[in-house]
């Protein structure tokens, strides 16, 4: 039987790469990251990238290889993360890809559709008009340009919303003109199995609260004023991150760093909550679905199917 690829999804905060690297010891594996947020050099601890230690246990792939400054999209993550999983069905090592960031997934198995890149400067004017009219009116100027591409897109999914516009207003032609062409397929992906665990909503919660404050403690201030001094647009993905901007605030003196804290316990409680809609409502083939957290599972007990 051919080596199985195999996906460990859920959101933030609930132990899947602890989970996965129990799974690689036991299958011989390697992991790939599959977090939009991990890829950056310059955010270890507020993206909780996997330990030294634990990448010397383990090896890790595409963790902290993109430099902040570069707009690093799914498509090219794909690309990425396919040739890793050639690299490693070649070694007879199973591959692991851990993460939260759906769009990486289904873009991965489904393919995406190939749409000319869009600008860094159209990208900038996106940002300019979202902070200009607010995230609600800019919903409804996109669901006025292209309201078929908006059906079913929730007025929270502002990666999705920009895109549209950005499409639009760069190519002159409608995102949903451009879905009607076939997909882009990375990777021959018969072989998988995605194990997705969506656990308790308020014990995520919890764990968020908690792993904020850990945090603070390994130095997540001094690695936001680190990345400041690189004086990237803000723009950009990485300046966006869960706790860049609060922590910017309370460098500006604007916030006390109890509110900091505090804000970005919130932010990133509401990024659980959309990433739990996200995956209950995803069509993705599922393997197996745990309502518990990866740490409360024991890996023996899991029937894989590896016969």
């Amino acid at each position: 039987m051919k080596t199985q690829i195999y996906f460990i999804l859920g959101p933030t905060a609930s132990g899947k790469s602890k989970f996965a690297l129990s799974l690689a010891d036991k299958l011989n594996g390697e992991i790939i990251n599959a977090d939009s947020m991990q890829i950056y050099t310059e955010l270890k601890i507020l993206t909780a990238r996997p330990t030294i230690i634990d990448q010397k246990k383990i090896n890790h792939h595409l963790y902290g290889f993109v430099k902040g400054d570069i707009r690093f999209n799914v498509q090219r993550w794909c690309e990425e993360a396919s040739k890793k999983i050639n690299f490693l069905l070649d070694k007879n090592k199973t591959p692991i890809l851990v993460g939260g960031t759906g769009l990486y997934i289904e873009s991965l198995i489904n393919g995406i559709i190939a749409i000319p890149s869009i600008p860094e400067n159209i990208k900038i004017e996106s940002d300019k008009i979202i902070s200009k009219i607010g995230k609600s009116n800019f919903f409804n100027l996109v669901k006025e340009l292209d309201s078929e591409a908006m059906k079913n897109i929730s007025p929270n999914d502002i990666q999705r919303i920009r895109r549209i516009w950005e499409v639009n207003f760069f190519t002159k032609k409608k995102f949903t003109d451009w879905k009607k062409n076939k997909n882009n397929n990375f990777i021959n992906l018969n072989n998988y199995r995605i194990l997705l665990f969506l656990p308790d909503r308020n014990e995520n919660y919890n764990r968020v609260d908690h792993r904020t404050h850990t945090m603070f403690q390994e130095g997540a201030i001094a690695e936001v004023e680190n990345l400041l001094k690189l004086k990237y647009n803000n723009s950009l993905p990485i300046m966006k991150a869960h706790g860049v901007p609060e922590i910017k605030s309370y460098l500006n003196n604007e916030v006390s760093i109890e509110e900091c804290i505090s804000k970005i316990q919130q932010v990133t409680r509401n990024y659980v909550k959309r990433q739990h809609t996200w995956w209950r409502s995803s069509n993705l083939k599922i393997f197996k679905k745990f309502d518990q957290f990866p740490d409360k599972i024991d890996i023996k007990s899991i029937n894989l199917d590896l016969n």
